[in-house]
């Protein structure tokens, strides 16, 4: 037996003690009963609450505030499809229930409700004589002598003024607020009576108020009578705390240890076969914490094939000017010629140069995914980004012409007037990635040629676009171009200062920010590629 169905059996038994136990004592006892009753005039009040809710409560619409909106559908209880339904459930119950609308007007009251086809049949009845018995002796005896007792629940007064104010009653009070109470009071002829209010919503919204009342007296008259049967009752109880606990423990305690030893498994396997079972059919929470494992699971999968590939990555590339480097090392220590020795030289401080900025590229490219789930997003104004890094990426001998005067912009953004295009992200991130598209694009485009940037709206998404009039993108080679490493750099720049991680960066950091990047070419009337396009996509506030 494992400690689950232990805690839960003596969770269950130590319940049933006690009110074992509290039935020893009368006034505890009789408290314990009402308590009882209590709970099953408070499902009653649910179960009419719910019926109503879900069978009384329609669409109705509402003249909107605004000229010529409109009107606004809101929810409402129907009055006659109420009191129709409460003079069925009055049929079936001696509870005494109202209805109430929130403006504190009666809807509907089963004392007054009838159905037309209720027929009553009279009958005169024989009385029958009582069997003297031990059982009779036994329940006559104690009835007396509880009535000498002075252990009668002391309530409170019945308030009959404000049973008929819901702002007034404190059962109806809480109703309001959305809560379902109960109460039970002594009117002044010192007879129980019991009452309960229950909610009538939709959507957490308060329509209505419904009030159940039940006379006591009669649970009264039955206190004496269960005492003889309350040890049976008790073992049964008993039996069944004992088989629904059983029961209990097998239904949570077993899926439970199914999935610690499924994460076990996976947690020291080595085989990419074991999973997390799957147990969402379930429909409850044991099934969710299912899916979130398997989830988790195959998430730490991906982030590990992603840290191997990277891994894998980062080899191959530092291998390279490792290799340059051993093979200059290795072929200077054999040459004389002090012209050919500075030449190696001059690789060497290359391969060097190279090395130290791709292991600082690595490292960013590594901090990047822990930063990004750490840092807060704030609001950021994408005109005033574009245009800040548009005038960075301008040199300072360029900003003025010879003669003083202003000099032309390589730079053009093209931007709606009046228009605000203000997203939700980190202002820093997504400068790195527009100064990333600004500089890739003036390193591909000659001189004089202009780098068009445009931002405008598609629906909710606001779409920057970035165009050069460069040699454009191989078209085998678009979708590669995000991958680390890769790189297609332009003829008249040295081979290895670009790491080829700023487009890969690039792209992670909009997915970040649940958005898209992609490129494309532009195309010429010729149909020939006359430039290279990116675009981002970023969701407006």
């Amino acid at each position: 037996m494992s400690s689950l169905t232990v805690r839960i059996l003596s969770v269950n038994i130590i319940a049933i003690m006690i009110l074992a136990a509290g039935i020893l004592y009368l006034g505890e006892y009789t408290e314990s009963l009402i308590d009882n009753e209590l709970k099953s005039l408070e499902s009653e009040a649910r179960f009419v609450s719910g019926a109503l809710s879900e069978g009384a409560v329609r669409p109705v619409f509402q003249i909107s505030p605004i000229p010529f909106e409109d009107p606004l559908e809101i929810e409402a209880v129907k009055p006659q499809l109420a009191r129709n339904m409460l003079g069925r459930l009055g049929q079936s119950t001696k509870t005494h229930i109202r209805l109430f609308s929130v403006d504190n007007s009666l809807i509907g009251d089963t004392r007054t409700l009838s159905v037309s086809s209720a027929h009553v049949q009279r009958e005169v009845l024989s009385k029958k004589d009582k069997a003297f018995n031990i059982g009779y002796l036994f329940n006559q005896s104690a009835g007396r002598f509880l009535d000498v007792l002075p252990t009668q629940t002391k309530f409170n007064t019945f308030p009959i003024q404000e049973f008929d104010d819901i702002y007034q009653f404190h059962d109806s009070q809480r109703a309001m607020l959305g809560q379902v109470s109960t109460s039970a009071w002594r009117r002044d002829d010192d007879t129980l009576i019991l009452t309960a209010a229950a909610p009538i919503q939709k959507i957490k919204q308060v329509l209505g108020v419904v009030v159940l009342e039940r006379d006591g007296r009669e649970l009264e008259e039955k206190i004496l009578q269960i005492r003889v049967d309350v040890f049976r009752v008790f073992l049964g109880s008993l039996g069944i705390t004992v088989m629904l606990s059983i029961y209990l423990s097998g239904l949570i305690g077993k899926p439970l240890k199914k999935l610690a030893l499924a994460a076990e498994a996976v947690r020291v396997g080595k085989g990419r076969d074991l999973e997390i079972p799957d147990m969402s059919k379930r429909g409850d929470e044991i099934g969710e914490l299912s899916l979130v494992l398997r989830d988790m699971t195959q998430a730490l999968r991906d982030r590990m094939d992603t840290i191997e590939r990277f891994a894998a990555d980062v080899s191959h590339e530092i291998k390279n000017p490792l290799t340059s480097l051993r093979s200059a090392v290795e072929t200077a220590a054999k040459i004389k010629d002090e012209t050919k020795r500075q030449k190696l030289m001059d690789i060497i401080h290359h391969d060097v140069q190279r090395l130290d900025r791709l292991i600082s590229d690595i490292s960013n490219a590594s901090r990047l995914d822990a930063e990004l789930t750490r840092e807060e997003m704030s609001r950021v104004d994408l005109v005033q980004l574009i245009l800040q890094l548009k005038d960075a990426y301008k040199k300072p001998i360029d900003r003025i012409g010879e003669d003083g005067k202003k000099s032309k912009d390589r730079i053009i953004a093209h931007i709606p007037a009046n228009e605000e295009f203000v997203i939700l992200g980190n202002e820093e991130r997504l400068g790195q990635v527009f100064g990333n598209l600004m500089s890739n694009a003036l390193s591909f485009s000659d001189g004089d040629d202009i780098v068009d940037i445009k931002i405008g709206r598609a629906g909710k998404n606001i779409i920057i676009t970035v165009e050069d009039e460069g040699p454009g993108i191989p078209d085998n080679k678009i979708e590669a171009i995000f991958e680390r490493f890769y790189t297609e750099r332009p003829d008249h720049e040295d081979y290895g200062v670009h790491s080829g991680l700023g487009l890969s960066i690039s792209k992670q950091i909009i997915d970040a920010h649940d958005g898209e990047i992609w490129a494309e070419n532009k195309k010429d009337d010729a149909d020939k590629t006359s430039g290279a396009i990116f675009k981002v996509k970023l969701e407006s506030v």
